[in-house]
């Protein structure tokens, strides 16, 4: 496939450290911490004063007064205050889908530069009043007189005061992610052992990144941190292997554990894209190319019960067939590795004869991949995954591996809540 408009140069991101809930950003805001990022981004390219095309970001787990987030951090994070900037979501897949926005926007001529990202913070995550109590305070400013006001708020109930705290589960089913996962761990049969082992590998992976430097000029110390605390360099089988179940507690069957899941966290992410031009003009290299992606959705609520996280699966061989390559024609993957099940379930897919031919449409199987390029410096299991802040992560990632490799080819696979999953191709 031809490449349609410009290329989408990928030049660099930053990142603070990500830290499990609770922890070190246990008090900042999603605005702190996005500002943080773009800060490091900014002094990392020495944009101070810059206006350039746009900044497209978002978080899932949002507080209402953060209608306009991501406008407010640009105007403090040493852009000009000219650079236009707003909100998208789209789960898990947000700063993936903001960087391919922006990158959408260079590749048309639109724009000449931009800049991606994405935030999240579970440590304070939006509580809100309850849907009684929010009725009651609606029917009371309504009310033309005392009396009408009194009368609303009268039907106020114990049981009406008793805050919402937001719940990652989805809508339709009730289930929360892991529970969605344990369902196809058993429809994929996905052995505990096959996610522990997977799980260690995305720790040991990180824990050489970050001693053979890799992550330096990617990190930007943040609150007491100069790297992510979920990393467990001195994990191990042993250990991994005696976590009890986290999500099925109770059949004797449940596999997913809090080491083989990726645990709620915190943090930020940034990355600049631009034109070629663009990039010539201020003397920065480009790292690698953004050069193809697809998104998909599946029925997981409905009658074909596909897995909650089994988007990526079909994404990816469409994007393939438009591309006019096979799936071991990469020299990197990065996958998303929200559980290590899920993972595990993608892989298998692929490599089923019968599910590429009844469920994608395909004349057979995808094929297996080199598992040896999977995730090759650490994953979401051991860096951890603020849903917004990761598809930015894993692109500013692979552009500098594909850059210290000289060149190479990367699949980028993420799935998200709401069955989504975004996928793209970055070339170098």
């Amino acid at each position: 496939m031809k490449p349609y408009g410009r290329k989408i140069a990928i030049l660099g991101g930053a990142r603070i450290p990500f830290a499990r809930q609770n922890t070190a950003y246990a008090t900042k805001s999603n605005t702190d911490m996005l500002t943080a990022a773009l800060k490091g981004l900014v002094d990392k390219f020495q944009l101070h004063g810059e206006r350039l095309g746009e900044v497209a970001a978002g978080a899932v787990l949002k507080h209402s007064r953060d209608f306009n987030m991501t406008r407010e951090c640009v105007m403090s994070c040493g852009l000009a205050a000219e650079t236009p900037a707003y909100d998208l979501q789209q789960a898990c897949g947000t700063s993936l889908e903001t960087t391919i926005t922006v990158g959408s926007k260079i590749a048309l001529g639109q724009i000449e530069c931009g800049v991606s990202g994405g935030v999240d913070t579970a440590s304070d995550a939006p509580i809100s009043v309850s849907e009684g109590l929010r009725r009651i305070l609606l029917q009371a400013n309504r009310a033309k007189t005392t009396g009408a006001r009194i009368a609303a708020l009268s039907k106020l109930r114990p049981k009406d005061l008793v805050p919402l705290v937001p719940a990652v589960s989805e809508p339709r089913t009730k289930l929360s992610m892991g529970q969605h996962t344990e369902i196809m761990a058993k429809e994929w049969k996905i052995t505990r052992q096959a996610q522990d082992e997977l799980a260690f590998e995305s720790h040991q992976k990180a824990a050489r990144a970050y001693e053979s430097g890799f992550y330096a000029d990617l990190i930007v110390p943040y609150s007491g941190l100069t790297q992510d605390n979920n990393l467990r360099a001195d994990t191990s089988i042993e250990k991994l292997s005696s976590l009890k179940p986290a999500f099925d507690r109770t059949s004797g069957l449940g596999t997913l554990t809090a080491g083989n899941s990726t645990p709620l966290t915190d943090g930020a992410s940034a990355l600049l894209l631009a034109s070629e031009d663009w990039a010539k003009g201020r003397g920065l290299k480009p790292q690698a190319f953004l050069t193809a992606y697809e998104t998909a959705a599946v029925d997981f609520a409905g009658t074909k019960k596909e897995g909650l996280l089994m988007a990526p699966a079909y994404a990816v061989p469409r994007m393939l067939a438009r591309y006019g390559i096979k799936l071991q024609d990469f020299d990197f993957y990065e996958i998303h590795e929200a559980f290590a099940a899920q993972v595990l379930c993608t892989l298998k897919a692929w490599e089923s004869d019968e599910y590429c031919r009844e469920q994608l449409g395909l004349k057979g199987a995808l094929g297996s991949i080199d598992r040896s390029k999977l995730n090759i410096r650490g994953g979401s299991l051991a860096v951890g995954h603020p849903f917004a802040a990761t598809g930015t992560r894993i692109v500013a990632g692979l552009a500098k591996i594909i850059a210290e490799n000289g060149g190479g080819r990367g699949l980028i696979s993420i799935c998200a809540a709401g069955g989504l999953g975004i996928t793209a191709i970055v070339e170098g």
